[in-house]
């Protein structure tokens, strides 16, 4: 078996809901300049008693709770994130100490920016191909509002925090990726432990709107479909306008779009896997349908997948 197919997700949020009326408080903005320009509406940010850490718990628990296995069976936890509670140890370790799950196991974060999850899912393939694994944990958690500039209104009303996590299996069903770096450190960056998201907005905007219909023209190529053929496509959750450009270039409806960005804002390597879980919850993805997943970020990573639910 060379494929993953995902068995079962989570999600985590935390309760303090961010509008963007209570932004215009604090910076100069509105709710009508940010719903034009992003999408977003609201986000959520940790507030007394939550953290990085059992945000990440609480997605990775309701994943396995809804795979219906034993957590010993789990061979390896990837954390994608550049947020977490920790340099060392690493919110994996955390994880397998906090759910109890076996010491036979490879447990490590990974840092792609908003591509993480997607490179989450290609890096614990191979990890589960090479030492033969029956299940395998990725969970893309991040908390940014810790990151953010609250006077550079261009970046500080973007991002929001949040926690997505998917069991994965070994599987012979269609899997198809293709992944992807251009060496960058300007586009974004948090050039130290505890500083801020520093980002070029427009060339954001520009690199993703270029990018990412070739990569996903190339996934589908590679998988042997058509874009008529892919029942879903899942998207990194940057802005609204973005997911319509993309839309509009591989000529596919928007209803073919899972969108969340307006409940959670830019939630990076939690965006794509908050985002499959939404709509694997409410029944817009159903099983034996192929979903396309795809994302870009800092570093200018990108990377997407076509696999079969």
């Amino acid at each position: 078996m060379t494929g993953i197919k995902i068995i079962a997700t989570g999600a985590s949020a935390p309760k303090k809901v961010v509008t963007n009326d209570d932004l215009a408080k604090i910076v100069e903005t509105s709710d009508e300049w940010i719903s034009q320009r992003t999408g977003m509406k609201e986000r959520h940010y940790v507030a007394d008693g939550e953290n990085h850490t059992k945000l990440a718990e609480n997605a990775a628990m309701q994943a396995i709770e809804k795979a219906g296995i034993d957590k010993s069976e789990i061979g390896a936890v990837i954390v994608c994130t550049v947020s977490a509670d920790y340099f060392s140890p690493s919110c994996a370790c955390l994880i397998q100490g906090r759910l109890g799950l076996s010491k036979d196991i490879i447990a490590f974060d990974l840092s792609a920016g908003c591509s993480g999850f997607v490179f989450g899912l290609e890096t614990i393939r191979a990890l589960m191909i090479a030492r033969n694994i029956q299940y395998g944990l990725v969970v893309g958690a991040e908390v940014l509002s810790k990151k953010m500039d609250m006077t550079d209104r261009g970046t500080c009303v973007l991002f929001g925090d949040g926690a997505a996590a998917a069991v994965v299996s070994l599987s012979d069903t269609n899997y198809t990726s293709v992944i992807g770096v251009d060496g960058d450190e300007e586009m974004i960056n948090i050039k130290s432990p505890d500083g801020f998201i520093h980002m070029d907005g427009q060339g954001t905007y520009k690199f993703a709107v270029a990018t990412v219909p070739k990569v996903i023209e190339e996934v589908v190529n590679k998988a042997g479909l058509t874009y008529d053929e892919i029942d879903h496509y899942v998207l990194h959750q940057a802005n609204l306008r973005i997911i319509e450009s993309i839309a509009k270039k591989v000529k596919q409806p928007m209803d073919k779009f899972v969108v969340n960005i307006d409940k959670y804002g830019n939630t990076s390597a939690a965006s794509v896997g908050l985002a499959l879980d939404e709509a694997l919850e409410d029944g817009r993805i159903r099983p034996g349908e192929k979903v396309l997943l795809c994302a870009f970020g800092a570093g200018r990573t990108w990377g997407a997948v076509v696999l079969e639910m």
